[in-house]
């Protein structure tokens, strides 16, 4: 792999299948900032949301197992149709065979724990709102998972599939996005969610859009802000994961396809500059 040597041994990895998982990383170079980190984006393959669950587990096993030989021990999985299509299986198949003492974490418990914690009990209990990717919907990853945490909750959740695309092709502010922004988002607004779990890393860029439509006192968390303080709490827990701290960290990002758009957008997700682009391949076929 090509510039190796201006990133530590041991960098933190984190995984998208597109631009969206630099939301995430935008909160980790602020709370975790002492760390290198590698950021790999399978754009050439995106949407995975339109993906069968098999091809999602290959394309993100691939993934991991490029960062994983790039030097990488631990891998935060920041793409949600990712979480909740392969994580459970690489944790369960492919880590304990190839990758023993390496660990790779998802989104969807960090933020699952964090919408529990703030419903509300009782009879006249508002339901809790899940917008995501069909793959992620069809899962059922975040039910399941808040229904672990807390049995009692009502939960709707809705698929928003045109929203990836389209703020990957930088039209995020335009009307037409806003307009169907507000389709998706109507049902649950009549429905008077409670709260409302962005279930897409790529959400986060809509996020005062999707405030200006829901009510205020809906509460919509920010993703990025949670997973954060989990990864960091993680962290703690886990002395012995060789992560890289340094006076001097670095950052490297690597993705499948440059559509010229990685640079500009990946950018606004971030709120940095990204100096330098390398492509890399990583599909093993």
């Amino acid at each position: 792999m090509k510039n190796m040597s201006k990133i530590s041994q041991h960098p933190i990895g984190v995984f998208d299948s597109g631009l969206g998982g630099l939301a995430i990383l935008k909160y980790f170079l602020r709370e975790l900032a002492q760390y290198d980190y590698l950021y790999l984006g399978d754009n050439a393959r995106l949407p995975y949301g339109e993906k069968s669950p098999e091809t999602i587990y290959a394309y993100t096993k691939e993934a991991v197992e490029y960062l994983f030989q790039s030097g990488c021990h631990l891998i935060i999985i920041a793409c949600n149709t990712a979480s909740a299509q392969a994580l459970r299986r690489l944790q369960q198949e492919y880590l304990p065979q190839a990758w023993p003492e390496r660990r790779v974490l998802g989104v969807i418990r960090p933020l699952a724990e964090e919408v529990a914690k703030k419903a509300n009990r009782g009879k006249n209990q508002n339901p809790i709102g899940i917008i995501g990717t069909k793959a992620t919907v069809n899962s059922h990853a975040y039910q399941m998972e808040l229904l672990k945490l807390r049995p009692d909750l009502k939960i709707i959740e809705t698929a928003t599939p045109l929203l990836v695309p389209l703020i990957e092709e930088g039209w995020g502010k335009k009307p037409e996005t806003k307009m169907i922004l507000k389709k998706y988002l109507r049902p649950l607004k009549e429905k008077r969610v409670s709260s409302l779990l962005l279930a897409c890393t790529h959400y986060s860029s809509l996020l005062p859009e999707i405030k200006h439509i829901m009510p205020q006192s809906t509460y919509i968390p920010e993703p990025g802000e949670i997973i954060a303080t989990s990864l960091k709490n993680y962290l703690i827990r886990h002395p012995e994961l060789l992560v890289s701290q340094s006076k001097n960290p670095q950052r490297q990002y690597l993705a499948t396809d440059d559509n010229n758009s990685f640079h500009a957008l990946g950018e606004i997700f971030l709120e940095q500059t990204i100096k330098q682009l390398e492509l890399v391949k990583i599909n093993q076929s």
